[in-house]
């Protein structure tokens, strides 16, 4: 892998927080005062560059129930 752009760095940075806080990426940036929108285009650039993203918290959304 190529070395990273200071803002690629920057970004990828980002996600890598989000991802190790657990967080969602939209309660992240609004935390950060980051622009969703970038952030999320961001992260999609960096895939399509083969840079390696850490994966998504993404909170169930549903409980599972036992019925007895």
């Amino acid at each position: 892998m190529t070395e990273l752009t200071s803002t690629q760095a920057f970004w990828l940075g980002h996600l890598f927080h989000a991802s190790s806080r657990q967080l969602p990426l939209s309660e992240y940036a609004n935390e950060q005062g980051l622009d969703l929108a970038s952030l999320l285009a961001w992260e999609q650039r960096l895939v399509v560059q083969d840079v390696p993203v850490p994966p998504r918290h993404r909170p169930l959304r549903f409980v599972a129930v036992e019925v007895v």
